[in-house]
């Protein structure tokens, strides 16, 4: 439901990350997908649509990319979303939309997460997720990579949301001076903000931080 809401505001008033834009740069469409897309499942009306559910952390990943102006030029992040928590696994931020910046996010999540083989990563069909780069580090860590279809309404809506709240609560509060500043307030924003301090209703009131710390002691518990 939170999704849904923040996709429709999102939408109302154009504000998209990167990547959520119906097309790539200079009009062109996005190239074809690498990867099936392993989130899809049909409605009763015969229908595809994106389910991004998880049974259990590191099942399932969401990645998109994001950017935001400064005095200095652009900054862009890209972040990768535990389906399951919703918790931020992994996140790189550069002056450049390059295919690094994908890379150093999943390297990132891996070092956090640990063993993470079979679990699905998916993302957009931007250029850079579609990057030879990617899917090497992709199958080096037994990652598994879905992408969605082309414009497809809330095809990542759980990504859009995150990426809805860091405009809001964040990015759009004032006039950012330098790259350094901006990336400093990202990360505080993640690490203290939305981890630690944002309760989602999903999560039964929970922050990610404590339901994953709950979720870890139920299962030390039984074991």
């Amino acid at each position: 439901m939170v999704d849904r809401t923040a996709w429709r505001i999102t939408s109302a008033n154009d504000w998209w990350s990167a990547f959520g834009k119906k097309r790539g740069k200079n009009g062109r469409r996005p190239g074809p997908p690498v990867h099936d897309g392993l989130c899809a499942q049909v409605d009763e009306h015969c229908r595809a649509r994106h389910v991004f559910a998880a049974g259990g952390p590191d099942e399932l990943w969401l990645t998109d990319i994001t950017g935001h102006s400064t005095a200095e030029g652009k900054v862009y992040m890209c972040a990768i979303k535990d389906a399951f928590s919703g918790r931020i696994v992994g996140y790189s931020i550069d002056s450049r939309m390059k295919s690094r910046l994908v890379v150093r996010a999943i390297e990132n999540a891996v070092a956090m997460r640990g063993n993470v083989a079979r679990c699905v990563v998916h993302s957009d069909r931007g250029s850079q997720f579609r990057s030879r780069k990617v899917l090497r580090v992709l199958a080096r860590h037994g990652l598994v990579g879905s992408m969605g279809g082309v414009c497809a309404a809330g095809d990542n809506a759980a990504m859009e949301s995150f990426f809805a709240l860091l405009q809001k609560n964040l990015l759009d509060r004032r006039a950012w001076r330098t790259r350094a500043e901006l990336r400093i307030a990202i990360v505080t924003w993640i690490e203290r903000t939305y981890h630690r301090r944002r309760r989602q209703d999903r999560l039964g009131r929970l922050t990610p931080i404590e339901f994953e710390t709950i979720l870890t002691t139920q299962v030390a518990l039984a074991a």
